[in-house]
């Protein structure tokens, strides 16, 4: 019986299909021609590199000759012909690299915009956390992956074919050069044509195969180096964004015995990685230095027996060089083909986990014409315990519902749900979309930008100060009135109850059709919470309310109520 490869270990196939299912969009997209353009022009330029080594690998033949038969004429003129032939060479090497870079910039700007798409699209940022959370880490899969994907493959590709070219345009000049190779052995004559092609073949084989077997642990050793300094900088950012929780709790000592477990992590892995890599290197510097000399040393019997000049053996020497760097090219690159190995990896892990997230049921509401109307709406857990079952409700414009019960009994989980982001249900809802949906969440979101932008957020800036400064006096934080434009992190500098009095001043500006508020004032003393909530009954008459809060005096303002029992049972009142 034939065993089979493990299945960690994946085949060339299977690594090229991974390669092409993150590609393809780009090499498909509406940049495609420009990229096809570029690409051609940077594929000319390494053959003209290329065609340059083998004018190079000619000149040495000259050059070196005219040294050894001491030709004053012939030398002056190898000078000038190596002249022109570096500013060629010179000129071709700058337009490689500026136009390859700008290859990598078009197609690295495509792909991080692609994939925040992906990630952003279908809310698969936040359905990404309702699933099996396999993939950590994602902004670093956008903002950094894609970069290395983008970088590494450009510089493998070119360098596979650069290197195919070489060898096939040298490999007949180190046959020709190298001619056969005479010798006895056992009383039997041996006659060997182009043995130093035979000698760099065999040369190259070895010290692959060598780097192959030191070199196979550097893929998994990378993939988790990355992994695990992810984890180290999550772990930094969750401090600073935490400051004053940690701050209050005098969490210093518990903060950094968590960072310095991560720190032990990443670095006992990276102690792996560079053990692994000295082995390597060991072998690739000896070998590397090896192959300075040897061709040298394997043709010099033809050079003191005169069938060959010096301009001849250093020819010898060049092609040699040439063929063994190009069959060098596992042995050069293993490293960086693993590194570009684990990117792919990590890149389809993320679209995986994306496409996972993707095929969890949308809910989506319908649209009513007038009211909120819910009809048989179960919800429940993502591991299937039930939150609600069976709910029937209807709201009309100006009703105001409190859900209320104890916690975990699903009141947040419902009003995700009546939002539309909960996957986990099945039944009818419906309510008036003209004026659109706004969810007021226990922590609000502050976006990046002017205050005027956080306000107004998720809709256009207005730009009638008077209107927004009315506003901000309104939910009393009349301190920032004439603050507008200033650009700052709101979310950092304000405080929670702050930042709830903004969120409230945003359902007010936006005068949604239904507003949904899940402990949206839980950071203010009752009093405030009152003044907030007037606010709302006064100035947003038609809005159905839908609020989720644990304190007995939020009743005042709400004409309906739901009480949530538990295990999907729920009353009405």
């Amino acid at each position: 019986m034939q065993a089979s490869a493990p299945a960690n270990v994946p085949t060339v196939r299977h690594l090229f299909r991974q390669f092409w299912r993150l590609a393809r969009p780009f090499w498909t997209s509406e940049e495609k021609w420009k990229a096809y353009g570029l690409l051609a022009v940077v594929v000319g330029l390494n053959l003209g590199s290329v065609y340059m080594n083998v004018l190079f690998n000619s000149w040495y033949n000259t050059f070196y000759n005219t040294l050894q038969n001491l030709d004053a004429g012939g030398f002056k003129a190898a000078i000038v012909k190596f002249s022109w032939l570096a500013a060629i060479w010179i000129f071709i090497s700058v337009y490689r690299f500026y136009l390859q870079q700008m290859l990598e910039i078009k197609w690295r700007r495509w792909f991080a915009a692609h994939m925040s798409r992906r990630w952003l699209e279908h809310q698969g940022y936040y359905r990404l956390q309702l699933t099996d959370r396999q993939t950590d880490n994602p902004d670093q899969r956008i903002a950094e992956d894609t970069q290395m994907f983008v970088t590494s493959t450009l510089g493998l590709a070119l360098g596979l074919m650069n290197s195919l070219v070489t060898f096939f345009s040298f490999v007949t000049i180190l046959w020709t050069l190298s001619g056969p190779l005479h010798f006895t052995l056992g009383g039997h004559e041996f006659n060997i044509p182009g043995y130093m092609v035979w000698v760099a073949l065999i040369y190259a084989l070895v010290g692959s195969v060598v780097t192959v077997l030191v070199g196979r642990p550097l893929v998994k050793l990378n993939f988790e180096q990355q992994r695990r300094e992810a984890d180290f900088r999550f772990g930094l950012v969750r401090v600073r964004e935490n400051a004053e929780s940690v701050a209050l709790y005098h969490g210093e000592v518990g903060e950094t015995r968590t960072l310095r477990a991560r720190i032990d992590a990443f670095v006992a892995n990276y102690w792996a990685l560079i053990r692994r890599q000295k082995k390597l290197i060991w072998f690739t510097s000896f070998w590397g230095q090896l192959a300075i000399i040897f061709p040298i040393i394997v043709a010099a019997p033809r050079y003191f027996a005169k069938e060959i000049q010096l301009g001849g053996l250093m020819q010898i020497n060049s092609a040699f060089g040439q063929v063994y760097g190009a069959l060098d090219f596992v042995i050069g690159s293993f490293s960086s083909l693993a590194n570009w190995k684990a990117i792919i990896d990590r890149l389809i892990t993320f679209e995986d986990s994306l496409s996972k997230a993707d095929a969890l049921p949308v809910a989506r509401p319908a649209t009513s014409a007038e009211g909120l109307r819910i009809d048989g709406l179960n919800v429940h857990k993502p591991d299937g315990t039930p939150l609600f079952a069976d709910l029937k409700l209807e709201l009309k414009a100006g009703d105001r519902l409190l859900v209320q019960g104890p916690s975990g009994s699903g009141k947040s989980t419902l009003l995700r749900t009546l939002a539309g982001i909960w996957p986990y249900s099945q039944g009818e809802m419906a309510y008036v979309k003209e004026r659109g949906v706004l969810f007021l969440a226990q922590k609000p979101y502050l976006p990046l930008g002017t205050l005027r932008e956080v306000l107004c957020y998720p809709a256009q800036p207005l730009r009638d100060d008077a209107e927004l400064d009315a506003l901000l006096a309104a939910v009393r934080l009349e301190h920032l009135v004439g603050r507008l434009d200033d650009v700052d992190n709101w979310s950092h500098i304000l405080s929670l109850g702050e930042q709830q009095r903004i969120a409230f001043a945003r359902a007010l500006f936006i005068r949604p059709a239904v507003l949904m508020m899940d402990e949206a004032s839980s950071a203010l003393d009752e009093a405030n919470e009152a003044i907030l909530y007037q606010l709302v009954e006064d100035r947003l008459p038609d809005s159905i309310i839908v609020s989720v809060g644990h304190r007995s005096t939020l009743r005042t303002f709400h004409n309906h109520h739901l009480e949530t029992l538990g295990d999907g049972s729920w009353q009405l009142a």
